[in-house]
């Protein structure tokens, strides 16, 4: 129950504080990325680093920067497939998907094979 709490706790003060940097910025459809996915990953971290360590809590940061990548390379082949090449956003959205999974898996096989 505690747990539970404290995430609560730390995920409400995040989600605050990135909605407050969101509504400084102009113009306002770009505080939007400031909403909920990066105050509730950084909740999280500091959670997991409370409770697992600091090598558990970099595996897992690294891991959530291998899917903004792939996210990245996913959001920008579906506005490429949906501009250029004037496909249903149905077929664009499904066909990045491999993009997707090929940045993602990639990414994770380079990066964690150094570490």
């Amino acid at each position: 129950m505690l747990e539970y709490s404290l995430r609560f706790l730390a995920g409400g003060i995040a989600v605050s504080v990135f909605a407050a940097l969101g509504d400084t910025l102009r113009p306002k459809s770009f505080a939007g990325l400031f909403g909920a996915a990066p105050s509730i990953a950084l909740a999280t971290l500091l959670l997991t680093l409370s409770q697992k360590g600091a090598p558990f809590v970099a595996l897992e940061s690294r891991s959530m920067i291998v899917g903004a990548f792939a996210l990245a390379a996913y959001s920008w082949t579906v506005c490429v497939l949906l501009k250029r090449f004037l496909l249903s956003s149905r077929a664009a959205t499904m066909a990045a998907l491999i993009v997707w999974f090929a940045v993602a898996l990639g990414a994770s096989a380079a990066l964690f094979q150094l570490s």
